[in-house]
């Protein structure tokens, strides 16, 4: 496999790492803190490229309609303000990075981080070509951010050791990553990450 370069015009964009989507939290994605120092790797890397870096997280009303209780999938997540929507204190955030909320609307699910978003005019007024995404869940945010950015035109790498899945079946993730591929995305890990 070929080393990865990062060039002027990269992004790298970490998915949902929330407390309620870790260990404890109320949906947790199995083992999703091992990533924690991998991303922060990442994140120092694009830092020292002075690279943007952008975190999305779901940022719920209290009656989103993906809850059970308004007869959708999911326990009760991420609702703003709690601190169950607080991202992982280990997480090393460069300064200036951007947070991107998302699902904010009570009536409307939203995966992608782009989806009723500022982000795509974000990384457009950036000059951004390239995005490096990580995060969590791989078969739902981290997936639908991915297609979404491929639709817009964006050359995507998926940082395969930098994500975890649900796995409500047990190879969602697996699946998942494969649909990546398929649709253009480019599987990378760190060892291939040139500064």
């Amino acid at each position: 496999m070929e080393p990865v370069t990062l060039e002027h015009d990269d992004a790298l964009i970490i998915a949902d790492m929330q407390h309620d989507f870790l260990p404890g939290g109320s949906l947790a994605v199995p083992e999703g803190d091992v990533i924690i120092p991998l991303l922060n790797q990442y994140m120092a890397r694009f830092e020292a490229g002075n690279l943007p870096v952008f975190a999305t997280r779901d940022w719920h009303p209290a009656n989103h309609c993906s809850f059970v209780q308004q007869g959708g999938i999911w326990p009760p997540h991420c609702i703003a303000h709690t601190p169950g929507a607080d991202f992982h204190p280990a997480l090393n955030w460069p300064p200036g990075t951007h947070v991107i909320s998302k699902a904010t609307a009570q009536e409307k699910e939203a995966y992608s981080g782009f989806e009723d978003t500022a982000l795509d005019s974000l990384l457009s007024a950036l000059g951004v070509r390239r995005l490096f995404i990580a995060g969590i869940a791989t078969e739902y945010c981290v997936l639908q951010t991915v297609k979404d950015a491929l639709r817009k035109g964006y050359r995507v790498f998926v940082l395969e050791d930098g994500v975890r899945a649900i796995n409500l079946q047990p190879d969602d993730g697996a699946q998942a990553i494969q649909e990546m591929r398929q649709s253009g995305a480019h599987l990378i890990d760190y060892g291939r990450l040139q500064p």
